[in-house]
């Protein structure tokens, strides 16, 4: 087999592991949904896979000045630069973990107020006062609440009532120092613009991994800015075109159309993310809020019974998100730092 046989049977595998690899995603098992952080990590590893074996294609038994003449004198250059603009979001958004975290530190304190038995009218009140801050924080918009650092103490529950202004407030002062015109929404339109598939002869070469690793790259950032809170996501593109006919775009295009869809959903509702616990967790706010509200010791049976249901699940949310936040942190800083080298 001569080099060029062997080059097209490399690309045809390429883009049939990455017809796979996203098909297994487009289909998660119940306890790994899609946009969760157990799923998030998985997307993350189909991106490392992908661009491991992307990096063999271009460089494995090549002349480099090959790459430096048309249509790679354009091609390569304008991938390297989309991995710069990944690197960006990948920063951002690693950063907006913290304010995911934020949130999850609020519902620890939800869970231990109630979490007794028997419930009291001050346990009732502390988880309220908790919730609050918690609805409130998960639907600040992406200019007032992003990137909150993590802190040693939770705030004071001793303020005369919460309100945004002084929630926006605290996440400014603790915000990841940012220019204020950057724009997560608009780095991903960056990231779109002119990127166009390979036609004839070059549909069968070369250009057709740079063309597919461009998409992967792209869609995987995509996801994260739709899932984690992210500065200025207003405008994020709910769609870019990928050619059908591609043997691996049935599965990716799928996935596409479900985050779209989750994220118009977003833009009307205000919530800070699509995180599948973080949207699981404000139901289970607005639920147990509307228990703490009207409680008075010691409570209606059927409603501590159902209360008590939800806060085990708030549990389970909150053991989900201990476990995976720190390592998916890392994993997209290091996914960052893989992509631009």
């Amino acid at each position: 087999m001569d080099t060029q046989e062997q080059e097209l049977e490399d690309i045809e595998l390429f883009q049939k592991h990455v017809s796979d690899r996203f098909t297994e995603l487009s289909s998660p098992p119940e306890d790994d949904a899609l946009l969760s952080v157990s799923w998030l990590h998985r997307l993350l590893d189909v991106f490392l896979c992908c661009e491991a074996e992307f990096e063999a294609i271009l460089i494995m038994d090549r002349d480099p000045s090959q790459l430096s003449k048309p249509p790679f004198d354009r091609l390569i250059p304008e991938f390297i630069e989309r991995a710069v603009k990944a690197l960006d979001i990948c920063n951002a958004v690693a950063n907006g973990v913290d304010s995911v975290r934020h949130c999850q530190k609020l519902s620890e304190i939800v869970i231990s107020a109630l979490d007794q038995n028997p419930l009291g009218d001050g346990h009732a009140k502390r988880a309220k006062k908790a919730l609050l801050m918690l609805l409130s924080a998960m639907n600040l918009d992406d200019k007032e609440g992003t990137h909150v650092k993590a802190t040693e103490r939770s705030w004071s529950f001793g303020r005369r009532g919460v309100n945004k202004e002084q929630i926006a407030g605290h996440f400014r002062s603790l915000s990841w120092q940012v220019a204020k015109n950057w724009s997560s929404a608009k780095q991903i339109q960056s990231m779109i613009y002119n990127l166009v598939a390979p036609r004839g002869a070059e549909a069968s070469g070369l250009p057709s991994p740079i063309y597919t690793m461009n998409v992967i790259m792209i869609f995987v950032m995509w996801a994260l800015v739709a899932a984690i809170p992210c500065q200025e996501r207003n405008g994020l593109p709910t769609h870019f075109p990928v050619p059908k006919q591609l043997n691996w775009a049935h599965s990716l295009i799928g996935l596409q159309e479900k985050i779209a869809d989750e994220w118009k959903k977003k833009e009307k509702k205000g919530m800070s993310g699509l995180l599948d616990e973080l949207q699981k967790m404000e139901k289970l706010a607005q639920s147990l809020i509307d228990f703490t509200d009207s409680f008075h010791f010691p409570g209606d049976a059927e409603k501590v019974k159902e209360a008590a249901a939800n806060v085990s699940e708030l549990k389970e949310i909150f053991g989900r998100m201990d476990q995976g936040l720190t390592p998916l942190q890392m994993h997209i800083r290091n996914l960052g730092a893989v992509n631009l080298g």
